[in-house]
């Protein structure tokens, strides 16, 4: 059973930084994305940021390019998001997901992915 276990929210003022972790558990595919979504009160779940197997490479959002940086952990089976020069306009529930693929086009797309933390959140105040 796959398990998607998300940490490190909390409360920051506009200008700080925070760390998401992701610990993932009874996961064994080979190609995979592990993925950072959001979603603020009324508004869609949003993807911020993938690191998919397919081509290693990583994906942003333009919201977060170049203040947001996701890594991972192999040995740790632990995704991160380092989130800093945070924005009021962040504020949102942060979850991490995980889908079978592991091609990075579409990484954006919330329904290809199977597998959901339950969230964690972020709130930046101004």
């Amino acid at each position: 059973q796959v398990q998607l276990v998300e940490s490190g929210g909390g409360s920051e003022q506009a200008g700080g930084s925070l760390r998401l972790s992701c610990a993932a558990s009874g996961y064994t595919y080979r190609s995979y994305c592990m993925g950072w979504f959001r979603q603020a009160p009324g508004k869609e779940r949003e993807g911020v940021a993938a690191i998919c197997t397919g081509g290693g490479r990583t994906y942003y959002a333009d919201s977060v390019k170049d203040r947001f940086s996701i890594s991972q952990d192999n040995a740790k089976n632990t995704v991160y998001l380092q989130m800093n020069s945070l924005k009021p306009e962040d504020t949102a529930m942060y979850y991490c997901a995980a889908d079978s693929q592991g091609y990075g086009f579409g990484w954006y797309q919330v329904w290809r992915y199977e597998y959901w933390g339950q969230g964690t959140q972020v709130t930046v105040s101004s």
